[in-house]
């Protein structure tokens, strides 16, 4: 299951779209964090376009009622979402940066970091609604499109990723599936980079054409 979580991830975010629901606004308001336990030995910390895993209730600020708690979906496990793309409202994008494995928060997010005028009635939460999370963060790992793992494909150093060292690369990936699959499908996966991701047709994924998450290193 992380493999498909990954790949997944890995083939979705040249287009990100924004978190369900949330529409875009300016802002001049902050998101507002209170650290209830953070670990004394913390060596790294999340930053944009890590892979995280966190556990998170979401409550109305005005009267405290609970619109959402992750330990009750998809059988209590912890969410994986990506830091700074969209996957979340910006919101916790905001909120979530420089966290330890290990540390909670509370934040208060205003509505322009939130669901703005429009609310989200899906998720019970009305217009211009300020919202109140608890935050438990588990794990922060390499996302699929860091600066670590663009070398790792590029292994011939050339700074650009060739079909060839993408096939290998997605090659060691599906052998860690407990379901492989056939060459068919790997096929596919791999053509279905190169159309979202090769957009000048030259047969390489360049830095520029890599480089979602504004990377200065790259």
């Amino acid at each position: 299951m992380r493999f498909l979580f990954r790949l997944a991830v890995f083939l979705s975010l040249w287009g990100c779209s924004n978190a369900q629901g949330q529409t875009k606004e300016e802002s001049t308001e902050e998101v507002k964090i209170e650290v209830l336990h953070r670990p004394e030995n913390c060596s790294k910390t999340s930053r944009k376009g890590d892979l995280l895993n966190a556990h998170y209730d979401g409550y109305l600020a005005k009267d405290g009622s609970k619109f959402y708690c992750s330990r009750t979906q998809d059988e209590g496990h912890p969410k994986w979402f990506l830091l700074g793309v969209g996957h979340v409202i910006k919101g916790l994008d905001i909120a979530m940066m420089d966290m330890c494995p290990g540390e909670k928060r509370k934040v208060i997010i205003p509505p322009s970091l939130a669901y703005g005028k429009e609310g989200y009635a899906e998720g019970k939460i009305p217009p211009n609604a300020t919202l109140m999370f608890e935050i438990e963060l588990y794990a922060v790992t390499k996302g699929p499109r860091s600066i670590e793992t663009f070398k790792q494909i590029d292994t011939d150093n050339d700074r650009q990723l060739s079909r060839a060292e993408i096939e290998l690369y997605l090659q060691k990936d599906f052998e860690k599936d407990a379901n492989p699959r056939d060459k068919s499908y790997q096929n596919a996966v791999l053509e279905d980079i190169f159309k979202k991701n090769d957009h000048n047709r030259d047969g390489f994924i360049s830095p520029k054409e890599y480089n979602v998450h504004q990377h200065d290193e790259l």
